[in-house]
């Protein structure tokens, strides 16, 4: 297209563009949308768990090869399988989550506008060179940082550089740095940092990172392995020497060291979160939902507050002219003419302006071609815009309770049209208007009523947060009789009772009351929408944000979830978390089901990992208090009940495969406060109610059929597998039909294992007798008993 500036420079010709390129200064500061593939690869294949189970596994195979051969220490060593499919599965399900990101943000990236040859051309960020001239208008995204050349009005907003919220003025020779964005006007400016020099590269392509941030299920998890590392070190070494009273066994000894040490380890866990998040990427990315940041899938979860812009959230982007109405026997046709002349000269028409222009050319009538002396552009926090004409005066464009006196009865007419549903604007004539200085001698001439699209989905969307507890707030820069019409329309609770945020209250307290009793709020302005976040996470909430233009980036920024929408600002879509590709509203509700199902999913299986390591760490305990006891007493040694192949079958049946399944199951449940503490109130007393049965029935076992026997291993791999088995069906609730073949299934396979020969000599088990049977079932039923009194009976007992 033509360039509309005025400057005499025509931009860089192609073969300066040439030269410029072929001596490498280009912008080419890269945007990391996604992990690389190196960095994917070092952080599923270098872990601190994998370097623990590692080195196990290779004690585990080396102490048993050199006494049974090769094959022997390859079976115990079957529990370094786990690193494996650690980084198989890891690493294809960051893959797959890698690629889905980056075509994303390919649809999301916005292009660059710079003059070149005379006209304005768009062009990929990293192909701008140095020395080219950036063309930017509202809403446009600053991306490498140089001097104005050329200013029409131009203001930038520069919040996200240093925290000032008003936007800055900016004069030919004023600096421009990227991670601003442009709120008002046009201009041109010089690239001369680029690339890796341009602050671009260090803080707006952060807003848009592959990121693992912050996140209470991670940290959660984090706190576990961190607890867990405390506990291993003392206690591996307390069953190591516990076991050495048994010297000339030295081997067995440690290689059931291992057995005991390994399944301390929740070595599955990390895994099973990685992939909950990353599938849950590649299923929004289904539905054109960009999640920019991993933890926005269980952020939305988590919100208890979401705050909505009705325009282009509630609203679709676009608006059509309803009529042009002459106030006080005004000239129809001269209202036209200067709604003509005021399109012809916005370089970057809003999307009102954009539907006035279009009604306009419908009405077949063009540019008057009236003389401009000054152009005022839109600002979201003056709410109006104008022009200075030669000879026909200064008209305005806006608000008609910011233009107009309240007690005007043009005024009044505005509201009465706006509490319809209608958007409502003022044409003014005015003695004297700047950006500055404000505005005198208003002269009321028209009202333009546009018509908003609603979106078909947006009432059903806002049902469905009504129903889940979500408290909605509509925030808006129109009039609060229009925001509540459209709210109305909509059925939102409190739509009759709006609120006009020019009234609202300084102090923080009193907005943050105001917020928790209010639904509707009208001309509501950027700074208020960020106070609004403020106030509300000040009292508790998990607050979202939707918006799509400039001035929704502050509170976008400072909320808990940031959601943009696809066609809206490139500001905006920026420092938003999730962004709503096709603008579709109603895909709100499956982020909400994908972070829910991420929330549920890995809190039931870190009940599993969290009771195995628990009940793996009592037995150490209570094998090395017994040992050490029996020591002293000069008796036999007491040796620890598994060998690492019983701990990998165990495993593999009530944690392995069926926390892998439960980790990817659809849910509905809501989302819960205090992950860690509900974990340990589970996964503490199941653990304990697993191992203290086992070790009582592995000391009978061994009193009655001695150490020689595979009988007392059996005996407390049958116990262990029941209990283990037991806390797997009462975390898999609540039950479908897949889920309770999950648990039969894995039942089965566990018997099947000890009833058939081949199967039970590998797993170095025989078929028990009457008496190790009944002795199991007796240890089991106690232990199950005790689980259910501590979850179930003690609960109610309590709260009676």
């Amino acid at each position: 297209m033509t360039t509309p500036m005025l400057a005499g420079d025509r931009g860089l010709t192609a073969a300066e563009v040439a030269e410029r390129v072929e001596a490498g200064a280009v912008n080419e500061a890269k945007r990391h949308t996604s992990r690389p593939l190196s960095a994917i690869l070092r952080a599923n294949f270098f872990t601190p768990l994998n370097a623990v189970i590692g080195v196990l596994a290779a004690i585990a195979i080396g102490f048993t090869a050199i006494e049974d051969g090769l094959l022997e220490g390859l079976k115990q060593g079957l529990f370094a399988g786990v690193i494996i499919a650690n980084i198989a599965i890891g690493t294809i399900q960051e893959l797959r989550a890698k690629r889905t990101l980056d075509k994303l943000s390919l649809m999301n990236r916005s292009n660059a506008k710079v003059l070149r040859d005379g006209e304005i051309q768009e062009i990929e960020p990293n192909r701008i060179v140095r020395d080219d001239l950036v063309y930017v208008e509202p809403g446009d995204r600053i991306v490498v940082d140089g001097p104005v050349v050329e200013s029409r009005n131009l203001e930038i907003d520069e919040s996200l550089l240093t925290g000032e919220a008003d936007p800055v003025a900016k004069t030919p020779g004023d600096e421009v740095r990227s991670g601003s964005f442009a709120v008002a006007g046009t201009g041109l400016f010089r690239a001369e940092q680029i690339g890796a020099d341009s602050y671009a590269a260090k803080l707006v392509e952060e807003a848009s990172k592959f990121t693992l941030a912050r996140s209470e299920l991670r940290e959660g998890i984090n706190r576990f392995i961190k607890l867990i590392n405390w506990l291993i070190v003392p206690i591996a070494l307390l069953l190591i020497i516990s076991q050495l009273a048994d010297a000339a066994n030295w081997r067995q000894i440690i290689v059931r060291t291992v057995a005991g040490i390994v399944p301390m380890i929740p070595e599955g866990l990390v895994l099973l979160t990685s992939v909950a998040f990353a599938v849950g990427v590649i299923r929004l990315g289904a539905r054109r939902c960009l999640v920019q940041e991993l933890p926005a899938i269980e952020g939305l979860a988590r919100t208890d507050v979401l705050c909505l812009d009705k325009t282009g959230t509630l609203t679709e982007g676009g608006m059509d002219v309803d009529e042009v109405r002459p106030i006080n026997g005004s000239d129809g046709e001269a209202a036209d003419r200067a709604l003509a002349a005021l399109a012809a000269a916005d370089d970057s028409p809003n999307p009102t302006m954009q539907a006035v222009a279009e009604h306009l050319r419908e009405k077949q009538i063009g540019d008057p071609n009236w003389r401009v002396i000054d152009v005022m552009p839109f600002s979201s926090a003056r709410k109006w815009s104008g022009t200075r004409f030669t000879d026909n005066g200064t008209w305005l464009l806006g608000a008609p309770d910011i233009l107009l006196e309240p007690g005007d009865p043009v005024a009044l007419e505005a509201e009465m049209l706006a509490a319809q549903g209608l958007r409502v604007l003022a044409l003014v004539t005015a003695e004297s208007a700047s950006t500055t200085g404000g505005v005198t001698g208003v002269k009321a001439q028209a009202l333009v009523v546009l018509r908003q699209r609603l979106r078909e989905t947006a009432a059903a969307t806002l049902a469905y947060f009504k129903e889940q507890g979500v408290a909605v707030k509509i925030i808006s820069g129109d009039s609060p009789a229009a925001v509540g019409a459209v709210a109305a329309q909509l059925g939102v609770d409190g739509a009759a009772d709006t609120v006009d945020a020019r009234r609202l209250p300084e102090d923080p307290e009193e907005l943050a009351d105001l917020l928790e009793r209010a639904t509707i709020f009208g001309r509501v302005k950027p700074h208020q929408k960020q106070a609004f976040v403020k106030a509300l996470q000040s009292r508790g909430h998990t607050v979202a944000m939707t918006g799509d233009g400039v001035n929704d980036v502050l509170a976008l920024k400072d909320a808990d979830l940031g959601i943009a929408m696809g066609s809206g600002s490139a500001a905006a879509r920026s420092v938003a978390q999730v962004v709503l590709l096709d603008d579709e509203f109603a895909t709100l509700p499956h982020v909400v089901d994908e972070g829910r199902r991420v929330l549920g999913n890995i809190g039931r299986v870190s009940n599993l990992f969290l009771t195995k390591t628990v009940y793996a760490i009592s037995l150490a305990l209570f094998i090395a208090v017994g040992a050490i006891t029996a020591w002293a007493a000069g008796n036999d040694p007491l040796p620890y009940p598994f060998l690492p192949i019983h701990q990998s079958l165990i495993n593999l049946f009530t944690i392995g495969l069926p926390a892998f399944f439960l980790a990817l199951a659809p849910t509905f449940e809501k989302a819960k406060p205090n992950f860690v503490k509900r974990v340990l109130k589970f996964a503490i007393p199941a653990g304990i109610c697993c191992a203290v049965p086992t070790f009582v029935v592995y000391l009978m076992s061994l009193a009655h059929d001695g150490t020689d026997s595979q009988l007392p291993q059996t005996t407390a791999a049958i116990t262990l597998f029941c209990l283990a088995l037991t806390a797997l069906a009462i975390v898999a609730k609540p039950y479908v039909w897949w889920k309770a073949l999950l648990v039969g299934g894995c039942a089965a396979a566990f018997v099947t294992v000890l009833a058939v020969p081949p199967f039970a000599e590998f797993y170095e088990l025989q078929l028990p007798g009457v008496w190790n049977t009944t002795a199991a079932a007796i240890a089991v039923g106690s232990g199950v008993a005790a689980l259910l009194f501590w979850l179930v009976v003690r609960p109610k007992h309590l709260a009676d």
